[in-house]
């Protein structure tokens, strides 16, 4: 009987624990109505009290069956585990070690004082320490005790192959967005992209489209919300290439998309769709007239993160206020409302 200290899906050990209870005879128990710090908190005798009843509980659960092993995984359990094998005759206690229990950083002096006394019970009294740490074997070995190395898993974290190209989208995304050619080029990609999505999602200019539900639940989208612009600088660093992902519309048609100035400026081209405006920077831009032209510009940029444009980068530091503002100043000039400084 595995006694999880959190819900199966939140718990650190999800993976080993997953892998035990493949066994027919494994069975997991999450959190009781108790809170396991409960324990730590009360007097030792209430607590031992508390315990045998919860121990009952769970033992009742198993409808006449007897557990032949208790497995904790944190020194807080112990009351309750040590209820447990009290209560059958050669039922065995083993303590799985993932962490220094006894000198949590965030506990009290009198607290961590419980924990140790709670964990070297539960070492004491172990069959079995599995252990995730070399350190944490050597610690049990200091203490006269055994433990066996046991360390941890991850098969449930994503492992995408990796390799391809990093996009970065900065600004508005709702309307303008299209969702459609998102999905498209999600698609092709796979988890050759990585996309990372630096703006608010408006929900509500969205809301219904198929398009925008899919590439939602795309994982190679990455939605990191709204950023200060220091953040977001930083992120582009992080990205091979930028995109404007706007529909081709008169709305967006004759803009001048801001985010390719900047992409600019950290030495990233941006790949757009063909819209008229974004010729304007012709330097800084490559135009994907369809879905697949798109995907395949992305998948050229590969790797640039590691070799930015400095070219493109000098182009665009140039672009300054005072450069693009110069038809501005020449009419305030001529209208002798600014000197010739």
């Amino acid at each position: 009987m595995l006694l999880l200290p959190a819900p199966l899906d939140g718990f650190i050990l999800r993976d080993q624990a997953e892998d035990l209870l493949r066994a027919p005879r494994v069975v997991a128990v999450g959190p009781g109505r108790v809170p396991y710090g409960a324990y730590a908190r009360l007097p030792a005798r209430a607590a031992a009290r508390l315990a045998a009843l919860e121990a009952r509980r769970l033992l009742r659960a198993l409808r006449g069956g007897s557990p032949r092993v208790v497995v904790i995984f944190h020194a807080l359990q112990e009351p309750v585990a040590r209820a447990m094998v009290d209560a059958v005759p050669g039922c065995e206690l083993w303590y799985w070690r993932w962490d220094r229990y006894e000198m949590a950083y965030d506990a009290s002096p009198r607290m961590r004082a419980r924990l140790a006394e709670m964990h070297e019970a539960a070492a004491a009294h172990a069959a079995l320490v599995p252990a995730v740490s070399d350190e944490l074997v050597r610690l049990e070995q200091a203490a006269g005790r055994d433990a066996a190395l046991v360390p941890m898993s991850a098969d449930a974290f994503p492992a995408p192959r990796g390799g391809g190209v990093v996009a970065v989208s900065l600004g508005h995304l709702g309307r303008r967005t299209d969702w459609a050619l998102l999905r498209a080029v999600g698609e092709r990609l796979g988890d050759e992209l990585v996309a990372l999505m630096i703006g608010a999602v408006h929900h509500d200019e969205a809301e219904g489209d198929p398009d925008f539900a899919a590439v939602r639940a795309m994982p190679q989208f990455v939605w990191l919300g709204a950023l200060d612009d220091a953040a977001a600088a930083r992120l582009i660093l992080c990205a091979d290439v930028g995109i404007v992902p706007f529909r081709v519309e008169p709305f967006n048609d004759a803009a001048l998309p801001y985010r390719i100035i900047k992409y600019a400026r950290l030495g990233r081209a941006t790949v757009t769709p063909p819209l008229a405006g974004v010729r304007t920077w012709d330097r800084a831009v490559v135009v994907a007239e369809d879905t697949e032209a798109f995907a395949a510009a992305l998948r050229a940029f590969s790797g640039a993160r590691m070799r930015p444009d400095e070219d493109l980068r000098a182009w665009a530091l140039a672009q300054t206020a005072r450069s693009q503002n110069a038809p501005v100043w020449a009419r305030l000039r001529a209208l002798g409302i600014a000197d010739e400084a």
